[in-house]
């Protein structure tokens, strides 16, 4: 059993993000992840390294995410865990930072080994499969590999419709379809298509009953994308959303 109470430092952890208190969040992980490797604990490093991942990537430091996610492949390497469920979503993680600094290109072999573990170890009808497939999808956009992260976009709202409230997911996945095809197509080739696919997505915004923090969460990281179409008043409204349920809370 691990000495370090793991729940307890997250819990902290989120107190931090709560405030959006992000360099005491950074402290805050640094200190446990050198606690963690003091006593050779290497299970809670590796969850602290992902922590630690992801700030830096909200946060766009990329030097420090960069040098972290190195630290977590060479963690991987040492606890010879490079084919089970946490390896593979360590690897998503990585691969995610890499993207986020324009590196798709080394970000699409570690999803790709994501995948491998994914598909081995997991059921078809997992909920992890539709992240991973948007995440993987997004870098092989990146790459202009269109047919490929279409492919994977249909794959990740096959998964996502058999999910408990996965809907949401599928209406993220028609915001990225959207986002490709004028990619690919450009702002005006893409119209028609475009408008389907956001059109979709509101629908789900629309229908979906559970008002939750969740659905709060997303109308927040989606209603620029309605804006960035020229749905200027949906975005407000999503936003709305997301501040009403706040505010409930």
């Amino acid at each position: 059993m691990s000495q370090i109470q793991t729940q307890r430092v997250l819990d902290k952890l989120d107190e931090y993000f709560s405030r959006n208190d992000y360099l005491s969040a950074e402290r805050h992980l640094l200190y446990w992840k050198n606690e963690a490797r003091a006593i050779n604990d290497n299970r809670c490093q590796l969850l602290f390294l992902n922590e630690l991942a992801g700030l830096y990537r909200k946060l766009a430091k990329e030097n420090d995410a960069i040098q972290t996610v190195t630290e977590l492949l060479d963690l991987i390497a040492l606890m010879g865990i490079e084919n089970n469920i946490g390896a593979g979503t360590t690897y998503i993680n990585c691969a995610t930072v890499y993207k986020a600094f324009g590196k798709a290109d080394e970000a699409l072999p570690l999803f790709e080994k994501a995948k491998a573990v994914y598909e081995k170890e997991l059921p078809d009808n997992d909920k992890r499969f539709g992240g991973l497939y948007n995440n993987m999808a997004l870098a092989l956009v990146d790459l202009k590999k269109y047919k490929e992260a279409y492919e994977l976009y249909e794959q990740a709202i096959s998964v996502m419709q058999t999910v408990d409230d996965g809907d949401l997911e599928v209406a993220i996945t028609y915001l990225n379809i959207a986002s490709a095809k004028e990619n690919e197509l450009g702002a005006v080739e893409c119209e028609a298509e475009v408008s389907s696919y956001i059109e979709k997505a509101m629908e789900i915004f629309d229908k979906h009953e559970k008002r939750d923090g969740y659905y709060a969460f997303v109308c927040e990281k989606c209603a620029s994308v309605f804006g960035y179409f020229g749905y200027f008043l949906y975005e407000k409204d999503l936003l709305k959303r997301a501040r009403d349920i706040y505010e409930r809370a």
